[in-house]
């Protein structure tokens, strides 16, 4: 079931999120995440509109959309990876937005062959001051620059 998030989940999904990054990114360091939590929880999340799977009412994974067309965040739950609910999560903002855009550090293979599946394409290469690793700029639909 995919549903918003509730305020009450946001310790849960920060759990969550805090895993799941430190488990897709190991180039960067741990310590990185940990001081970007509270940024995350209190900034990000909040100027988001955030959907969660739930499965067994755990979340198992989450999307937040910003500013109705960047996508900030795409999450499933390690146990989880694999059975759908990233092409759940994805299909489900596409119906409510015409058109998005992400940004990907290049390293994360897993991620970048997943939203190349989704029909995402790459728009340019940027570099993340914070971390020192570079990244792309994509975008959904195929072929529209967002």
């Amino acid at each position: 079931m995919i549903r918003r998030l509730q305020p009450h989940e946001m310790d849960e999904l920060i759990a969550l999120w805090l895993a799941s990054t430190i488990d897709a990114h190991p180039f960067i360091s741990e310590s990185y995440w940990h001081e970007s939590e509270s940024i995350v929880r209190n900034v990000y999340i909040p100027q988001s509109v955030t959907w969660v799977y739930l499965q067994n009412d755990k979340i198992a994974g989450f999307i937040s959309v910003m500013d109705s067309l960047f996508i900030g965040a795409l999450f499933v739950s390690e146990p989880f990876i694999g059975k759908g609910i990233g092409n759940a999560l994805m299909a489900h903002v596409k119906k409510q937005y015409p058109a998005l855009s992400l940004e990907v550090y290049q390293k994360n293979y897993r991620a970048v062959d997943f939203y190349h599946h989704q029909g995402f394409r790459i728009e340019e290469s940027a570099w993340q001051n914070e971390t020192h690793h570079p990244t792309w700029i994509m975008s959904w639909p195929e072929g529209e620059t967002l």
